[in-house]
């Protein structure tokens, strides 16, 4: 699975050397820094206190990014070290949040075999995953199931159902049937309960893990009235929260806005999104949920072609969710996924530079007039050696030094806005 080596020419290798001046300056800046406080016994966990996190009383805001595959990597001893390369990249740009999945349902290198097996061996590049984000300063927001069939997701739990001789008619029935919603509680207990076979600590008692995630996008189109994932959220937020009371807990939507909020259906990119069984204001109210999530992808959400008219979206959606988290809900919110594919042929090839930035202004923006935290993770960063695996949205920090210099900026603008004394505290942010 590792990408093959490539000799440059003299000219390639003057660029090489000058983003690894770049990259060396900026390890010195926010890698150091990142690594601070990390090399004590005893590290704080990731609290929401109000409408904003905090780590032992300090603000803490999310600057972070998604990469996917680090369990299957790790899994894997000739392409674990891509999994320290990721943070290590990651680090040097100052993000301090990888959002990853810890779950991979049937098929291969599958960590959950089938309901109630569970390779070890995949187990065990878990492990590594959790350690070294530690090792490089990163929280983890851990994933646990995913809505589509990537990674195995709701269709592969049908799938065993149907073959233990449960009636069921549609992907769907994940969120509804009892021998489903076992087989998942029986999963999330395994999980959360695991005792890191390379630090020795139970992952619901390691700080290094910020929140769980129940679902990953989670759309139940069958029941557009929302009921059906309500109910779902309801049981497993409290499962969880029995298991594990101290981590975070979100549940992976995308924001739609539903039934319960009809003055914002329009708000929604499609007519589609507001029949997704998804409700971003009645979700967020289950109890045991502590903050909101949203994703942005206005290049798969709208058709249109003018990039103007995305990012005039993306402020709008932001703004909106901002508030609503702020106003409504009285919680943080976090935006899980943000991106662009670089081969959408409807933009221009700096256009995912512009997208990002307008990300990253909008969340500052509106943070200083609105009393709200959280932050943003770009999908997603890959390390050199990987290209192969990219869809199009992958970010090379070593291929893109322009890029680099965009994260590295707003950790720079972050750490400025808490100096200030923003989220009622004037002492320095714990990772930034």
């Amino acid at each position: 699975m590792m990408g093959s080596v490539r000799v440059g020419t003299n000219a390639g290798s003057v660029r090489s050397v000058l983003i690894a001046l770049a990259w060396a300056a900026a390890l010195i800046r926010y890698g150091a820094h990142a690594m601070s406080g990390m090399e004590g016994e005893e590290r704080g966990a990731v609290e929401r206190r109000g409408t904003h996190f905090v780590v032992q009383g300090r603000p803490f805001l999310v600057h972070g990014f998604n990469t996917y595959w680090l369990m299957v990597f790790a899994a894997d001893p000739a392409t674990r070290c891509k999994v320290s390369d990721v943070f290590k990249d990651a680090a040097a740009a100052g993000l301090t949040v990888c959002r990853t999945w810890a779950f991979n349902d049937g098929g291969w290198r599958a960590l959950q075999i089938s309901p109630f097996v569970y390779d070890e061996e995949v187990f065990k590049g878990l492990d590594f995953v959790v350690s070294e984000a530690r090792t490089h300063g990163m929280r983890l927001m851990l994933s646990l199931c995913n809505n589509w069939e990537d990674y195995g997701g709701k269709a592969q739990y049908v799938r065993w159902g149907k073959e233990a001789g449960v009636d069921l008619s549609g992907d769907d029935d994940f969120f509804s049937d009892p021998t489903v919603k076992s087989y998942y509680k029986a999963f999330v207990k395994t999980v959360i309960t695991r005792v890191n076979t390379i630090t020795n600590v139970a992952y619901k008692d390691d700080p290094t893990i910020m929140a769980w995630e129940l679902i990953n996008e989670p759309r139940c189109p069958s029941d557009p009235s929302g009921d059906t994932l309500q109910a779902w959220f309801e049981e497993m937020a409290a499962y969880v929260k029995s298991i594990d009371p101290t981590h975070l807990l979100e549940i992976g939507v995308e924001g739609f806005y539903g039934p319960s909020t009809p003055e914002r259906l329009q708000l929604n990119p499609n007519t589609c999104a507001g029949d997704a069984g998804t409700d971003f204001i009645r979700n967020h109210r289950v109890a045991g949920v502590d903050f909101a999530s949203v994703h942005v992808y206005s290049d798969t959400w709208l058709p249109d072609p003018d990039s103007n008219a995305h990012l005039q979206f993306v402020r709008a959606w932001m703004h909106q969710h901002m508030d609503d988290a702020e106003k409504l809900l009285g919680m943080p919110v976090v935006f899980g996924e943000f991106g662009v594919s670089v081969k959408d042929e409807r933009f221009e090839s700096r256009f995912r530079e512009t997208f990002m930035e307008t990300v990253y202004d909008t969340l500052l923006s509106s943070r200083m007039r609105r009393d709200v935290g959280g932050g943003c993770l770009v999908w997603q960063l890959f390390p050199e050696g990987t290209e192969h695996m990219d869809d199009g949205y992958a970010v090379v920090l070593a291929d893109s030094p322009s890029t680099l210099d965009m994260l590295s900026q707003h950790s720079r603008n972050l750490q400025t806005h808490h100096s200030k004394g923003s989220c009622g505290s004037s002492e320095p942010h714990e990772e930034l």
